[in-house]
């Protein structure tokens, strides 16, 4: 298995691909049912090109949102079901990674048996929170729970409802071996801002809050639950306004923040820094990257100044609430009530044996996935997706030597970056396996725990080690792709190819506009405002001009204003600042593939298909990637707490692209138009 890298795909000759010819009567994609014809294309491309479908599509009674990634997620949830099935069929020996799946998955989907061992899995951790009587305990216990956030880069958040967090992260200053990062926590709710929202409806929910945590308790068989209750809210609100904001955390800056642990104490005063290491098992690890570091010094001096009554309160319904999935009925439904049901909008509760698939593939992820890939990810597959990287990344690479404002000295150190990206694309080279994980049939909450503490026992014993560029931050079977800015290097598993995103039943230019733009995106987040401050090496810095870079950021500036502009409630906007890197992704990557689309045909015009010109098909390919519909609560939440803009936003950089004007004879008088000077160009 071989990865294809930027160094071996820059110098390949750009394949042509032979236009398909389609039937008009059937055109994956160009149905003008799924349209909405009576909208211009200028006054609102995502509505002109998904209006039908958004209104016939109701979301499903068990979902937050429904769109373009769940159709394809839901090609995928059958696979995995039928590799689970086959592998409780298998007979497979113990230890073995098909035993393994098995006995999560049965042991998860069993309720009756979570049920019937009621609370005794809990006691013990219960135990561990009560015999907080001392601050040396106190941070103790809180060193002892620390827990890598393994899906940082998956969900865009650097923080957890741990007090502290570990990230695994290239060093920023010594690129050639991984730092371990410390992050801020302790807060169950998504984000700092529902703690701090005063409006009626922000006050109404965190009452509504409040009133969980204490049923949570009560369930549990805790005395005085209201009164816990409202220290665990009281402690919260105070750990969030502690806590930096989301788009201040993504500042790459805060990477160079390096303490020696023998610095703890001095600028972190309060916390007992040397309790707190011991209990997390880091004696020997002499310098961490703390991310946040007034967040940091602010919950430390919390863990001195908070009574330990409070601090026992909250952390006896964090214990609680991150196990709901594995302890008896009346719990599960409590915290769905709440998180799926008060903060998502959801009225109904996915099947549980759903739920067992989920679970057992984020505990398993590679050996589930190596069986997904064996099965249904051909080879031809893997080639045709890392033939359409080749031709975009050579597209990206004419762009940069294009560029008409940018220094030579830039423009090299730009190319430098192109020609080592590391793109690895369906499955790593090198499967991780998880023959040191313990799976018991009959404990799930064990099993639980046991995943958790393995990832945090392999961040611990990465750091100070050698990089691994190789290494892969998602699973084959997620519907997503990656890239990692201080790795210099993409992933892009394997269940995205496939519809709505790839589909060879349609014009492949469809597939450029869509997929091949995806994978524009992902190449693209190596030049966006936070990939920029990268040099080929992963090393944290500046490689551009004063004039470059001045420029780069008037664009960026002008492109966040735009998201900013974008209202999907009264109330609530985009905040562009959050999204930005997002957005400058998705135009660069968009212009990326148009440039390959353009290349592939060889100097020659895409066939008109079901009367659509062929860059019509490539912008309706583009804008259907994005169809989606949230619940409000939802979309409400994404905007506090997404690194992107919501889908319906996404299609409408178009409107900053030459190419899309002409396609669509989009006029001055359209509510998308923009002057050709107010358009961002950046890549």
């Amino acid at each position: 298995m071989t990865t294809v890298t930027a160094t071996a795909v820059a110098l390949c000759v750009l394949t042509a691909i032979t236009p398909m010819r389609v039937s008009a009567q059937s055109v994956p994609g160009l149905d003008r049912a799924d349209m909405d014809t009576t909208v211009r294309p200028g006054d609102n491309f995502y509505r002109f090109a998904n209006g039908g479908w958004v209104a016939r599509t109701e979301i499903p009674a068990d979902r937050s949102s429904y769109g373009s990634f769940n159709v394809a997620d839901g090609r995928v949830q059958p696979r995995l079901k039928e590799l689970v099935k086959d592998a409780l069929a298998s007979g497979a020996k113990a230890g073995s990674a098909q035993r393994q799946i098995a006995d999560f998955y049965t042991t998860f989907l069993d309720q009756d048996a979570i049920d019937k061992r009621g609370l005794m899995p809990l006691q013990p951790a219960l135990a561990e929170v009560a015999a907080i009587t001392a601050r040396a305990a106190l941070a103790r216990f809180i060193g002892g729970s620390l827990r890598a956030d393994v899906d940082v880069l998956n969900n865009g958040d650097l923080d957890t409802d741990h007090l502290f967090g570990l990230y695994l992260e290239r060093d920023f200053a010594v690129p050639s071996q991984y730092a371990g990062v410390l992050m801020q926590g302790g807060l169950m709710l998504p984000d700092r801002s529902y703690y701090l929202d005063s409006t009626t409806a922000g006050v109404a929910l965190l009452g509504k809050y409040r009133a969980h945590i204490a049923k949570m308790l009560t369930l549990a068989g805790a005395a005085d639950a209201d009164r816990s209750a409202g220290m665990v809210v009281a402690l919260e609100t105070k750990i969030a306004t502690r806590q930096m904001n989301r788009t201040d955390t993504w500042e790459p800056k805060n990477g160079t923040h390096r303490w020696a642990r023998t610095d703890f104490p001095r600028l972190a005063p309060g916390l007992d820094w040397p309790a707190f290491f011991s209990g997390a098992g880091m004696q020997s690890v002499d310098t961490l990257i703390a991310w946040q570091p007034d967040a940091i010094a602010g919950l430390s001096a919390l863990a001195a100044s908070e009574p330990l009554e409070a601090w026992r309160a909250l952390f006896t319904y964090h214990t609680i609430e991150r196990r709901a999935d594995v302890l008896p009925r009346p719990f599960e439904a409590e915290a769905f009530g709440f998180f799926g049901t008060a903060l998502g909008g959801v009225s109904v509760q996915r099947p549980r044996a759903d739920l067992a698939i989920a679970a057992t593939s984020g505990a398993l992820g590679f050996a589930v996935g190596g069986l997904y890939v064996e099965r249904y990810f051909p080879a031809s597959d893997k080639a045709r997706a890392e033939k359409m990287v080749a031709n975009i990344i050579a597209a990206f690479d004419r762009r940069i030597q294009a560029i008409d404002w940018m220094a030579p000295a830039t423009k090299a150190e730009a190319r430098r970056k192109l020609q080592t990206l590391r793109v690895s694309v369906g499955y790593p080279d090198v499967w991780p396996t998880y023959t040191d994980l313990r799976v018991d049939r009959g404990d799930a909450y064990g099993n639980a725990d046991r995943v958790e503490e393995r990832a945090y026992r392999l961040a611990r014993g990465r750091i100070g080690k050698p990089v691994d560029r190789a290494g892969w931050a998602m699973v084959p079977q997620q519907v997503n792709a990656v890239n990692l800015p201080p790795m210099n290097a993409m992933n892009f598993p394997a269940a995205i190819l496939q519809p709505p995103f790839y589909d060879p039943s349609r014009p492949d230019v469809m597939n450029y506009g869509a997929i091949g733009a995806v994978i524009g995106h992902e190449i693209s987040h190596s030049f966006d405002n936070l990939g920029a401050t990268f040099d080929a090496d992963g090393k944290l810095q500046n490689w551009w001009t004063p004039e470059d870079l001045a420029r780069f950021n008037t664009q960026a500036e002008r492109l966040a204003a735009q998201f900013d502009s974008y209202h999907p409630f009264p109330d609530a906007a985009v905040n562009g600042h959050l999204t930005l890197a997002e957005d400058l992704a998705d135009l660069a990557g968009l212009s990326a593939a148009y440039d390959a689309y353009r290349a592939s045909l060889g100097g020659a015009e895409a066939p008109i298909v079901a009367g659509w010109t062929g860059d019509q098909q490539f912008f309706l390919g583009f804008a259907e990637a994005w169809r989606s519909k949230f619940r409000d609560a939802a979309l409400r939440g994404r905007l506090r707490t997404d690194g992107h803009a919501p889908p319906m936003y996404r299609p409408l950089t178009v409107r900053n692209f030459d190419p899309w004007y002409a396609a669509f004879r989009v006029q001055p008088s359209d509510s998308l138009y923009l002057q050709p000077e107010m358009r961002v160009r950046i890549w």
